[in-house]
């Protein structure tokens, strides 16, 4: 028997990819005979860390498939149609309105991505969900299987690496830094983030610089719009990182003063903990997961108004009381996503499953 963990796209930092390699090592040293399985694998990443999913005559009917769905992709309903045991991961699909006007590919990919996780809905045997909204989307989607929430592995221990010195150096200026870690897309509502700064900025604190880490070629010409508003509100110190080096991105978090994320739809957001793992206060938006990944840490807002915004940056970048009582809280909820204590819910239902007991 084999364990398969199988995936449309293993792309270079992606979160749902980084998560079914860190399922695929956490079995491989539990003893299982596991492997990653992909439509397409970055060059970065190496060409032997996946097996291809061209033929996938491999896999056998006493085989588990572990398939991790995020999208709409052929590969959906060539993962339902297999002859062994599935399970399905629910990453969430980002739903089709938010790029509307931006790229019809991505809308199409949304909207094929909900119906193929319906026509799945009666294939796996379980499944589970990173959060307890991810569950709520599948149950709505008609998976009547068990689903458990498991939440996502993060190898915390790769960010213990070093960081980029120059960009710590470039950081240590004086400048308070605000930061967000995030693909540059509509749902991620970067515009509501620069609103809120520059209301920060003008007000606040003059000697601030906002960093918007991220790919930003996935829809240009969202990029594009966030460029044009930032020089109409002429907003200075805003920078767009890109999709850039890790070490770099370690750098950013060690000079990081706050994290904000003012995004619309997460089913997880991983970022989240890692701004926790920095020691990094954050100040978020309460929509889909956000609040649930958080579970009571960090400062929530209740909708995208710059000023209230700004002025709980402020109050947490000013008020040393309050800030240290918001990392307290973030230091103690970092607890819960403890990888031993995932793998080992992990392993728990996998050797329920296979009758392993491992």
């Amino acid at each position: 028997m084999k364990i398969i963990n199988m995936i449309p796209i293993l792309a270079f930092g992606d979160a749902v990819g980084n998560d079914a390699l860190a399922v695929h090592h956490c079995l491989k040293k539990a003893g299982y005979d596991s492997i990653v399985a992909a439509d397409y694998v970055d060059e970065r990443l190496g060409r032997d860390i996946a097996v291809s999913t061209e033929d996938l005559s491999f896999v056998e009917p006493e085989d588990i498939v572990i398939y991790h769905l995020s999208t709409g992709h052929r590969l959906n309903s060539r993962f339902g149609a297999l002859n062994c045991r599935k399970i399905v991961k629910y990453h969430n699909i980002t739903p089709p309105d938010f790029f509307f006007g931006y790229n019809k590919e991505t809308v199409k990919a949304c909207i094929a991505g909900y119906k193929e996780a319906a026509f799945l809905s009666d294939k796996p045997e379980f499944a589970f969900a990173d959060s307890s909204y991810n569950k709520a989307e599948l149950r709505k989607l008609g998976f009547g299987c068990d689903i458990e929430v498991l939440p996502i592995l993060i190898p915390f221990e790769d960010y213990e690496k070093e960081p980029d010195v120059e960009v710590l150096k470039e950081m240590d200026d004086g400048c308070t830094n605000i930061i967000f870690t995030g693909r540059v897309v509509p749902n991620k509502r970067q515009e509501d983030i620069i609103a809120a700064f520059h209301i920060y900025q003008k007000y606040y604190n003059p000697k601030s610089r906002l960093i918007l880490i991220g790919n930003h070629e996935l829809i240009p010409a969202y990029y594009e719009s966030l460029k044009e508003y930032v020089k109409v509100l002429g907003t200075k110190n805003v920078v767009f990182a890109g999709h850039i080096k890790f070490s770099a991105i370690l750098a950013y978090y060690k000079s990081a003063d706050l994290f904000l994320c003012m995004s619309d739809h997460e089913g997880f957001c991983v970022p989240l903990l890692e701004a926790m793992f920095f020691d990094v206060p954050v100040v978020a938006k309460d929509t889909s997961a956000v609040g649930e990944t958080l579970g009571g840490s960090g400062i929530l807002l209740p909708d995208a108004d710059p000023l209230a915004a700004a002025g709980v940056m402020n109050r947490l970048l000013t008020d040393e009381a309050l800030r240290e009582k918001v990392l307290l809280n973030q230091r103690e909820r970092l607890l819960d996503f403890d990888n031993g204590r995932i793998e080992k819910q992990l392993l728990a239902r996998i050797g329920s499953l296979t009758g392993s007991g491992r």
